[in-house]
């Protein structure tokens, strides 16, 4: 059977996510891999799917209505005005019409930035449209953006850069700086620019998310990509497109509990012993750093973790793509030309000597209930010695 296959379709590689999960599910683990939330969507959410059904709302022309109201949120939340009626397509969820989005812009040849690490699907997409995927790296631990290595990334072949904000696996809002940086190249280099924007309603602290598109010249030349999956707890709907509404507050009624799960977490790994230097600002995950005295690699730890103690994570080493290294010195140069240097990346130096970071890594998702995190901590604190600390 494999001979019926695509050329295209071979080069793609089995998801180590998938992978892990199937190991996850044999051992009965805790699922902190995975973000996807374990408690109900609000009823209010329920409720209107239900109504909509009832009243049967099932056809083509209803989706026109969706539209309409995207428009209005787009214009609320972003200020950008767009027309229903021909600038918004409703997909089925944000992976669909990041693909159908790829499809439509990427021809054979072109060159795709991503700044990594990035999310598995992306590299996927760009390869079944004939383009090739070139890697930016952001700089740990904070995640800056590298202007020089974003600026010498763009060539001749650039078409499209991919813009996660907020992002996974790190959690990193960009700032209005990195996203000016990033515009004025768009515009300069003729790119187009797709987001990615499906956590832009769970931030934190003083974080703030902005979409790309309401920079100056980024409306035309920016296809903004989301779902109502995240923000309402409802992996499994694939709506693509929808835009949490501002105004029903009981619809992101999940929000302030997610920033309690998220200190939740961050306090069990800095307690047990793993590095989080980087405080997620938005989406649902944290991407901690092994500690030096564990001399596993990330996959091997992530497959102990199951076996040992029942829970599941994944390894960060699937989000990277580079093959470089990093050293201090390298993180904390300035770039000199018109483009100005974003104050992010004064205020996060990278740590790190000059090594290989990209098997230290490991991303916990915390979009769980209480209970389910804090069975997962109470196998973590068990097992913390034999996993941690030790190689065993």
């Amino acid at each position: 059977m494999e001979k019926k296959l695509s050329k295209r379709a071979l080069l793609l590689k089995p998801s180590p996510i998938q992978e892990l999960s199937h190991l996850a599910q044999r051992c009965n683990a805790i699922n902190l891999a995975e973000g996807f939330p374990d408690f109900p969507a609000p009823p209010a959410i329920k409720d209107a799917a239900i109504a909509a059904i009832r009243a049967d709302f099932n056809q083509y022309r209803h989706v026109q209505a969706i539209c309409d109201y995207l428009a209005y949120t787009l214009k609320l939340t972003h200020g950008l005005d767009v027309d229903p009626k021909k600038n918004i397509a409703i997909c089925c969820g944000q992976s669909e019409a990041f693909a159908a989005a790829i499809l439509a812009v990427v021809d054979e040849g072109d060159e795709v930035l991503l700044l990594d690490p990035a999310y598995e699907t992306y590299e996927a997409c760009i390869t079944m449209a004939g383009g090739t995927p070139v890697y930016v790296a952001l700089n740990p631990p904070c995640w800056t953006l590298d202007l020089e290595k974003l600026i010498a990334a763009f060539t001749p072949r650039t078409k499209v850069i991919v813009l996660n904000s907020p992002h996974n696996p790190t959690g990193k809002v960009f700032s209005k700086d990195e996203l000016t940086v990033i515009a004025e190249l768009c515009c300069r280099m003729h790119c187009i620019a797709i987001t990615d924007e499906v956590y832009e309603h769970i931030t934190f602290d003083s974080a703030v998310h902005i979409s790309l598109a309401s920079l100056p010249g980024m409306l035309e030349r920016t296809i903004i990509t989301s779902s109502l999956s995240k923000t309402y707890s409802v992996t499994g709907w694939r709506v693509g497109w929808a835009i949490a509404p501002v105004e029903i507050a009981s619809a992101i009624r999940n929000i302030h509990e997610y920033n309690q799960r998220r200190e939740f977490m961050v306090d069990l790994l800095n307690r047990i012993g793993f590095k989080v230097h980087f405080k997620p600002q938005g989406a649902v995950f944290v991407f901690a750093e092994l500690p030096e005295t564990c001399a596993m690699s990330d996959v091997e730890y992530v497959v102990k973790l199951i076996r040992v103690a029942g829970v599941a994570a994944v390894p960060g080493c699937g989000f990277f793509h580079t093959r470089e290294k990093l050293s201090r010195k390298e993180s904390s140069q300035s770039i000199s030309g018109p483009l100005s240097r974003p104050k992010s990346i004064e205020r996060c130096e990278g740590f790190h000597t000059l090594k290989d970071y990209r098997d230290r890594y490991i991303r916990f998702a915390y979009c769980k209930s209480k209970a389910t995190l804090m069975a997962a901590a109470e196998k973590l604190d068990k097992y913390n010695g034999s996993l941690i600390l030790h190689d065993i």
